[in-house]
């Protein structure tokens, strides 16, 4: 097992050591929210962990040997992968500082990580980019996390279809024309999800579907991740 890493899982509050750097550069403070519970990892040129602390390893659910030299963005739900690597990739090419989006993971155990991400990149003096400091502040759920959707939870192709009409605004009239569908049977679909997801309405389809990873993060017009089609 790397030292490096070892290191900072035995002290699971100790920083990487390009995070007091960017800070002192960009001549502000480090993000503000309390550090001690924050995911942090060092990623290098090609995206690959290089160190990360122990909240980073537990909230993921894996080891310091399975986290060392794995993509980052193999830990990231496939809604979001894209977005993330190409904001990743903006970082690495010099192109922005910094960014912040909403994560979501992927751990072991199926429930999917939620919370916030922000990518730091960090130059030296010559202004090359060397390393990326990512930091996810997990969300504080009010209860245990659940899994993402179970196996018998998977969307038809039409229910998908509708999901992503109505999650892009479309109205059910509209939605109806495009799918070759009446009124009622858009309505019947809605309906449906709605019972199946607990929501109490077609906003709060949307958002739980986000949430869970059903909708791709940073796609537009929505798009349904194509593993929760049956």
């Amino acid at each position: 097992m790397n030292t490096r890493v070892d290191s900072l899982v035995e002290r699971p509050a100790a920083l990487p050591h390009g995070l007091p750097a960017v800070a002192e550069r960009q001549n502000q403070n480090v993000p503000s929210f309390d550090l001690s519970d924050v995911c942090i990892a060092n990623l290098g040129p090609d995206l690959r962990v290089i160190e990360a602390n122990g909240d980073f390893l537990r909230q993921l659910g894996r080891t310091a040997s399975d986290v060392f030299g794995q993509s980052f963005v193999d830990f990231v739900h496939p809604s979001a992968k894209q977005f993330t690597l190409q904001q990743l990739a903006r970082l690495n090419e010099g192109r922005r500082d910094r960014f912040s989006a909403r994560l979501v993971g992927v751990r072991p155990a199926q429930p999917v990580l939620s919370g916030g991400l922000t990518g730091i990149a960090v130059r030296s003096q010559s202004g090359q980019v060397t390393t990326i400091v990512v930091l996810i502040k997990p969300d504080r759920a009010a209860e245990a996390p659940r899994p993402a959707i179970e196996k018998t939870k998977l969307l038809s192709e039409l229910d998908a279809k509708v999901l992503e009409g109505v999650a892009a605004g479309i109205s059910t009239v509209q939605l109806a024309s495009k799918l070759y569908l009446s009124r009622q049977g858009i309505e019947y679909h809605v309906g449906a999800m709605l019972r199946q997801f607990k929501s109490p309405n077609r906003s709060a389809l949307v958002s739980k579907a986000y949430s869970q990873g059903i909708l791709c993060i940073g796609q537009w017009p929505p798009k349904v991740t194509p593993q929760y089609i049956r």
